[in-house]
């Protein structure tokens, strides 16, 4: 199972990146989750840009979209809203038709950003069938450092609760994919 875990964030010490780089650690070895946490990267998306034209840092972002075979999404929230790097890499997406049935979760990092997670589940049930709008893993680790991070969720309830997530969204995943042909 290759899952793309996207950062939302732009801090090179995001508590959301931290986490799911700790989720990445602790992964099943069946369950192989790459970290994407570039969206400060990315040009902004313009219409004007698709096709031949797609800069190539966003080529690269939509080939590792379209290799995966399901996200997950982690993001800070910034006044009260999406981060605007993160909702520039969905509107890179929004073009594609592979994103349409690409199984989406999302995980949050903070006890904190409510109003930015509701957007954010609105804007995914928008753009994606398989958002899975129930399976979600929140930890509240608001301040901490990334080794930090790691740590609080390799505690065993916490470690527990990740892997739980992460094979119940692989799960989820397997049931989205298409049939393979007899």
């Amino acid at each position: 199972m290759r899952l793309l875990a996207l950062s939302g964030s732009t801090r090179h010490t995001s508590t959301n990146t931290a986490l799911l780089r700790a989720l990445q650690a602790i992964a099943p070895e069946r369950i192989r989750i790459s970290v994407y946490d570039r969206v400060g990267s990315l040009p902004i998306f313009s219409p004007d840009l698709e096709g031949s034209l797609t800069p190539l840092a966003a080529q690269e972002f939509l080939q590792s979209v379209r290799d995966c075979q399901g996200m997950i999404i982690a993001s800070p929230e910034y006044v009260r809203s999406i981060p605007g790097g993160l909702k520039n890499a969905i509107d890179w997406l929004i073009s594609t038709s592979f994103v349409i049935d690409k199984p989406i979760a999302l995980v949050h990092a903070s006890h904190r950003g409510d109003d930015m997670l509701q957007a954010l589940r609105t804007v995914l049930a928008t753009v994606s069938t398989q958002f899975n709008t129930d399976l979600f893993l929140r930890l509240p680790l608001l301040n901490e450092t990334p080794e930090r991070i790691a740590h609080i969720v390799g505690v065993p309830a916490n470690r527990l609760s990740a892997e739980n997530f992460l094979e119940t969204f692989a799960t989820f995943c397997r049931e989205c994919a298409p049939c393979e042909p007899a």
